[in-house]
């Protein structure tokens, strides 16, 4: 709307200059950011950019199978094994959780470390494994074996940035020859059944300059186009590994690449092909932003669940509360997915949080041994206290490295819970509804 009152566009003409260096672009462009200092007559009102649709709320469909949610635990090698994937299912929120990082030759040769990292059950579905390498053959024997010990989901490993990885062409090396990253999902999709989706996670390349250049988004239309039915993309290049910040920019240009070549991701069948977006998601908050930001149709979650194995309900609650659902005083299945964005959640008590530790530990005793577990709890004990009394636990720490046997750990755990001092003051407020899985 312009004002009542008119200014004379000459006032805000620059000052006279020689004809020599007289430049009418530039007069006019001092001129105008003259007018919008100093009113609002002739101001440009422009369109804010648009917004990639987003997806808040909406489970996650992967090819023929639909999953819970829009959020999935990554494969983290020496995390995601069967006790570490129990105890954050039990807990809500996960559509799909991953195996730890699987080598083909050691499934099909009997490998008891491999057999170990893909041993699944009942309770433990959706389930994805992920397989590593760079032979075809090879790949595809190995997702035979997946198939055929309760995989729903394979996915091809093109993101690991690890040097031993790399070094035999598999993990994030994969991205830097397409045609033999493609003639493995070709071989892969051949090898599978329908009923079982063909995935690929990948980083947005392994320099600046393929990240600049959208290599990602390119090799994600060649996977597509070959088999693939979704892609994952972490938000750093290969030389940074997990230094410095994921960019959101980048898995959004991958989205809209994707887009462009087979349709927008809708969450049905009938849409385009959905990019699943991962990296620095260390709060609730932060999956609401990657949707929002990047238009991908869910978040995978990884390092962020380790010191908050409970991320994944209260990231589904937040998605809940944004996207408009309400608490509701009787919990009601929605939209037959079996979750319920209704039902009433509230973050883990300190006590609860304890439990939890407690609960991971005997699941590692009992799906493993006790020197697994000893040696895995006190490894991981930094990462699992950085929430219990907002990481102030230096003591329970100490006392759960120091243990020698089960027994130990366990009286460290109950002698730091009966003199637990005041938990310090929250930093933020109650989280929202949340939908919870229901357990068998």
């Amino acid at each position: 709307m312009r004002s009542s009152s008119r200014v004379d566009p000459a006032s805000f003409r620059s000052p006279p200059r020689s004809k020599r260096n007289c430049r009418p672009c530039t007069r006019i462009r001092v001129a105008s950011q003259t007018q919008r200092r100093r009113s609002q007559t002739y101001a440009l009102t422009l369109p804010a950019p648009a917004r990639p649709r987003t997806m808040l709320a909406t489970p996650l469909q992967l090819g023929p199978v639909r999953l819970e949610s829009n959020l999935l635990l990554a494969p983290i090698a020496g995390w995601c094994d069967l006790a570490w994937r129990t105890t954050v299912r039990s807990l809500g929120g996960v559509g799909l959780a991953c195996t730890d990082l699987l080598s083909p030759q050691g499934l099909l040769c009997g490998s008891e470390a491999s057999i170990d990292l893909a041993r699944t059950n009942d309770f433990d579905k959706p389930i994805g494994m992920q397989l590593y390498g760079s032979d075809p053959a090879l790949l595809a024997d190995g997702a035979r074996w997946c198939a055929d010990h309760g995989a729903t989901v394979v996915d091809i490993n093109m993101g690991c940035p690890v040097d031993k990885i790399c070094k035999k062409d598999g993990g994030s090396k994969l991205m830097c020859i397409p045609d033999t990253a493609e003639r493995v999902v070709e071989a892969v999709r051949a090898a599978l059944p329908t009923h079982i989706p063909l995935t690929a996670k990948m980083r947005l390349g392994w320099t600046e300059e393929d990240a600049a250049d959208n290599a990602a988004g390119r090799l994600s239309c060649r996977l597509i186009a070959a088999g693939v039915c979704a892609v994952t993309i972490h938000g750093r290049t290969t030389e940074q590994r997990f230094k410095g910040r994921c960019r959101r920019e980048g898995i959004r240009r991958v989205v809209e690449a994707v887009a462009e070549r087979f349709g927008r991701y809708d969450g049905t069948t009938s849409g385009g092909p959905p990019v699943i977006g991962n990296g620095d998601i260390r709060e609730p908050h932060d999956v609401v932003d990657m949707i929002q930001e990047t238009g991908c149709a869910g978040v995978m979650i990884g390092r962020g669940a380790f010191a908050m194995p409970w991320i994944f309900a209260a990231a589904w609650a937040e998605q809940s509360s944004r996207a408009g659902f309400q608490p509701a005083e009787e919990p009601s299945d929605c939209s037959g997915t079996g979750f319920q964005p209704v039902n009433l959640y509230s973050p883990p008590t300190e006590p609860e949080k304890l439990q939890i530790l407690r609960t991971y530990f005997n699941l590692m005793r009992q799906h493993r041994d006790d020197r697994y577990a000893m040696f895995r709890i006190r490894q991981k004990i930094s990462w699992l206290g950085k929430n219990i009394n907002n990481s102030h636990c230096h003591a329970l720490k100490e006392s759960v490295r120091l243990a020698t046997t089960p027994a130990e750990v366990h009286a460290a755990i109950d002698a730091w819970e009966t003199d637990m001092p005041a938990p310090e003051a929250q930093g933020s407020p109650p989280l929202p509804p949340v939908a919870r899985a229901p357990r068998p």
